[in-house]
């Protein structure tokens, strides 16, 4: 009744104000308070409450077109009343409801009186509360739709519909939210179900044959005929059957259709996307999975492009990116779990995985870590999700490698590795990860070994460089004794009026906002901006002395092996350390340079990504593991899969 309470906009004229407990009211259906129930109607409201919780249902009394509120188990609600014809409602305040089910609310958390509550559930009366919880499927529409006006916001929100035909003799209730509703699929059901007329045998005479569905007649009369024949429910039940057993069977002309008891099951697919088809005397549904989301066309990615390769990519919709993988891997041992993670956003997160490769203990050990997210929602999609799934939050190394790429995900799949898909996201995880995941790109593989070996040493000095460029020229600079011979040339001419470390500093932090700036800027001018960017700015800076050539050339090219790292998440990581080691080395000179870079190894060394060291095959080392990382091999000599994943099956290639 609060709710009541809240939306009542007028009492006799005047604007309204929070009854008396126990003050019975008259409510339209708009939530308007219209007048007080008279004393007469109050005692009849009474009697049928008074009567069911004795046990006394039959026999309720009635009075000047007054009906009786249902009862706790019964369909329009506790303590209502509704005179008839006239849309209106009796309902009781909200103390007298409390106060008459105090022994069903929870026993904790007491709240004394006129004290303000916090708790969302108690803001719902007893009925609303009860409504919202329950998971029947009422037989009576009208009960239904008062069930999901609390679950779903039914007549509340404009893109929940329920939509009410006659089929056949039977009233269908068809439930579905208008975006995702698929207009072509379920046309094509409606008019299928127009032969439900035929198939029932609701007209006399007319022909009961249907396309597409020969002798579906002849048994819905058998069992119809049966059931009439039979004596109290079981009869009744039966025939209920064989209209639930004929719209599934017969009349939905659609390949994903399935039957459900329970209403959170039904609302559940219809958030998903889906149809349900309600039908008016029956205790069922049926699914319906004829959907459409708005979602982009498969394209390239921007963060793993190539020259050569296929140019599609994940989108946002989980169901095609799974498609994508099953495309290029179609081994029936391939595996898609899918579970929903979030209270409110019900997420869906896919598993995938092949079963006869994959080891099985990481499969479980992923999984279990899924199941035990408890959060409302995952709005982020993978991001919220890996962060929930490590306990390392405050590392800046990532512990999962994304994936845009189809190709990528497959190519992991087949090395025994375990990848996540979350719904609404184009990013798939791949887990377990090491460091040196992140430092490979398809383009290696797209070229022949001799190339890709090259494009990979050279990623590898741009990735290094990245690192310690910066730091070792500041050592040089501020330390000339350490300079090896024939490197004299190294440092400033003339002094700048900013300290070495300042200039570095202000420009790491210009990059970075130049980066920033370039992903809200509008592509055409984009290129605008990094022209005044670099070219006034910096031109600017070095004339008026604030700073020296050398720091901005060696900066940019930190910055040009920033941007060759694969991996985005990897690039801002490795920027972070460059900045610690700068900072280090301006304080400290050698001892800081040695012990920043010692501290940086102990702490990836350390990580662990599932089970699997973060720095392997160089911490603990493998020969042969780490051949493959520096030399792109040729893919005829590869004939065993990593040891990292612990693969079930080794071989990729029979031995010669």
């Amino acid at each position: 009744m609060t709710k009541q309470f809240r939306k009542a906009r007028l009492l006799k004229g005047k604007p309204a104000r929070r009854p008396d407990a126990g003050r019975k009211l008259i409510i339209d259906s708009e939530g308007n308070i219209i007048e007080d129930l008279p004393e007469e109607a109050q005692g009849l409201e009474a009697a049928p409450r008074e009567a069911a919780e004795t046990g006394e249902a039959a026999g309720r009394p009635e009075h000047a077109g007054v009906q009786a509120g249902a009862t706790e188990h019964g369909q329009a609600g506790n303590h209502a009343a509704q005179p008839a014809g006239t849309g209106l409602t009796v309902r009781t305040t909200r103390g007298e409801s409390a106060a008459a089910h105090g022994a069903n609310q929870p026993s904790g958390g007491a709240k004394s009186a006129g004290m303000p509550c916090n708790d969302p559930e108690e803001t719902l009366t007893y009925e609303e509360q009860k409504l919202k919880e329950e998971d029947r499927i009422f037989p009576d529409f009208n009960d239904l739709k008062r069930v999901l006006e609390e679950k779903v916001g039914l007549n509340k929100s404009f893109d929940v519909v329920f939509r009410e035909m006659v089929f056949g003799g039977t009233k269908t209730g068809i439930f579905y939210y208008n975006g995702f509703a698929k207009d072509v699929v379920l046309t094509t059901i409606l008019e299928r179900l127009s032969y439900a007329d035929r198939l029932l045998n609701v007209k006399e005479g007319e022909s009961a044959d249907a396309p597409g569905a020969p002798g579906i007649r002849e048994r819905a009369e058998g069992e119809r005929g049966e059931a009439e024949q039979r004596q109290g429910g079981e009869g009744a039940a039966q025939r209920r059957t064989a209209i639930i057993e004929l719209f599934d069977e017969a009349l939905i002309p659609h390949i994903q259709v399935k039957k459900t008891d329970r209403l959170k099951e039904a609302v559940d697919y219809v958030a998903m996307g889906g149809t349900a088809f309600f039908f008016e005397g029956e205790t069922k549904a049926v699914l319906v999975d004829a959907k459409t989301f708005p979602s982009r066309t498969t394209e390239e990615p921007d963060l793993e492009r190539v020259v050569r390769g296929s140019r599609d990519g994940f989108v946002e919709t989980l169901l095609t990116n799974v498609t994508l993988v099953r495309r290029r891997l179609r081994d029936p041992r391939l595996m898609l779990e899918i579970m929903k993670s979030g209270e409110r956003t019900q997420t869906d997160v896919c598993l995938a995985y092949i079963q006869d490769i994959c080891d099985m203990d990481l499969v479980e050990s992923i999984r279990d870590k899924i199941r035990q997210v408890k959060v409302d929602g995952l709005p982020l999609a993978e991001k919220q999700l890996e962060e929930l799934m490590f306990d390392n939050s405050w590392n800046p190394y990532p512990m999962v490698r994304y994936s845009e790429r189809p190709d990528v995900i497959t190519a992991h799949l087949l090395e025994g590795h375990v990848c996540v898909f979350v719904d609404t996201s184009p990013s798939v995880m791949i887990l377990p990860t090491t460091f040196f995941h992140h430092v490979q790109h398809a383009e290696e593989y797209r070229q022949t070994p001799t190339v890709g070996t090259y494009l990979r040493w050279v990623r590898f000095l741009g990735i290094a460089a990245s690192l310690f460029l910066l730091p070792l020229w500041l050592l040089m600079v501020i330390s000339p004794e350490l300079k090896p011979a024939g490197l004299d040339f190294l440092g400033p001419q003339k002094a700048a009026k900013i300290p070495l470390i300042g200039q570095f500093l202000i420009a790491e932090l210009g990059i970075d906002l130049m980066r920033m700036a370039a992903v809200h800027t509008p592509t055409p001018l984009a290129t605008a901006m990094g022209l005044v960017a670099a070219i006034l700015i910096g031109d600017i800076a070095v004339k008026a002395g604030l700073f020296v050539n050398e720091v901005i050339l060696y900066l940019a090219v930190a910055a040009i092996g920033t941007f060759a790292t694969p991996s985005y998440e990897l690039s801002l990581a490795n920027r972070i350390a460059r900045l610690s080691l700068l900072v280090l080395v301006a304080l400290f000179k050698v001892p800081g340079l040695v012990i920043g870079a010692t501290v940086w190894v102990i702490l990836l060394a350390t990580q662990r990504s599932y089970n699997a060291p973060y720095l392997w095959p160089f911490i603990p080392f493998n020969l042969r593991a780490m051949a493959d990382i520096v030399i792109r091999r040729p893919f005829n000599t590869v004939k065993t899969r990593l040891s990292l994943t612990k693969p079930l099956d080794n071989t990729r290639q029979p031995r010669r």
